[in-house]
């Protein structure tokens, strides 16, 4: 069932629904969420079941403001608190270490736990109106099938798992791809997903360069969308640079059913059966639309589908982490 997610009595219902150990589908600013409280850990192991996740793969804590992270945070180190002020409401997400007790369930068996203030305005006021009601915040992975397409609109969450979830619609999501995650439990920020926060902007609002994760590789935390394969449609996704994709085009002939392109040069094809779509040139453009995208595509039936390269650059890294991924 989807609700307007401006209505004052959607976000009642919604919070209400989450006291009571029940799922919901909640827009953010990256994507919709499956969302329950995470202190409820029948509730959250709903979530899990859902989704075909497995439980050891720990899940996002979402949080009203950075004061609500005491409930689930041990520790907050310095640079991560620099980040949070800069950059919570909003994409970042940070793992920390965790409050015994706290979230178990959510974590998957770890001592740490990420956390994450979404900027959404429905988001806000049903994390708003939970901590009113004692829910101080909601796992909430995104509302797909375990390695799938990521949703960014209420219709999508709907089509993956079914009319019964409660839905609140807050509209297309505004920045389309996952949250950035830094790790943050080891002296230094680490890197482990890409996002709309960028390298330099981390560096620069908490004066550390963060580091990749092969350069300290020694106990890693398990992070949310950091598998191998990972948001992928049903058709098989290929990456190739534009001057293979279009001597690919090139000799395909007139014969390309269930076909599509998605690149930023202009492409010819002799066949007018092949799905030619332009993406944007500016990356947060791109990454909006990339995975609404992807679910046109499989909606439209196709098979195969081209993408051409992200360029290089930490401005393209969270699309080209995503692509990369659903072509695993």
């Amino acid at each position: 069932m989807i609700l307007d997610g401006t209505s004052p009595d959607s976000i009642t219902a919604a919070a209400q629904a989450l006291q009571r150990g029940e799922l919901l589908g909640l827009p953010t600013e990256t994507v919709y969420g499956l969302a329950a409280d995470a202190s409820n850990d029948a509730a959250v192991a709903q979530i899990f079941a859902a989704k075909g996740r497995p439980a050891d793969h720990p899940l996002i804590v979402h949080v009203a403001a950075a004061s609500a992270a005491t409930h689930f945070a041990q520790e907050i180190p310095a640079f991560a608190q620099a980040l949070m002020a800069a950059f919570w409401p909003g994409p970042l997400t940070l793992i920390v270490p965790r409050l015994p007790g706290a979230a178990s369930a959510a974590t998957g068996g770890q001592n740490s736990v990420g956390l994450r203030c979404p900027s959404h305005p429905v988001a806000q006021a049903v994390l708003r109106a939970a901590a009113g009601l004692g829910v101080w915040g909601v796992a909430a992975p995104s509302a797909n099938r375990f390695g799938r397409v990521s949703p960014t609109t209420a219709q999508h969450v709907q089509a993956e798992l079914g009319t019964e979830l409660l839905v609140l619609d807050g509209g297309p999501c505004a920045v389309g791809i996952e949250s950035t995650i830094v790790d943050c439990t080891r002296g230094v920020p680490v890197l482990l997903r890409p996002g709309a926060i960028t390298r330099a902007q981390i560096a620069a609002a908490c004066g550390v360069q963060p580091l990749s994760p092969e350069e300290l590789p020694a106990h890693t935390p398990r992070a949310s969308g950091t598998l191998a394969s990972h948001y992928a449609p049903q058709a098989t996704v290929r990456l190739m640079d534009a001057k293979a994709l279009q001597a690919g085009l090139d000799v395909l002939g007139a014969d390309a059913a269930h076909l599509a392109v998605y690149a930023r040069t202009a492409m010819r094809s002799a066949s007018k059966q092949v799905l030619l779509r332009p993406m944007p040139h500016d990356p947060a453009a791109a990454a909006q639309e990339l995975f609404a995208t992807l679910r046109s595509l499989d909606d439209a039936g196709v098979r195969l589908i081209w993408i051409e390269t992200p360029p290089d650059g930490s401005d393209w890294e969270g699309v080209r982490d995503r692509l990369q991924r659903a072509a695993a």
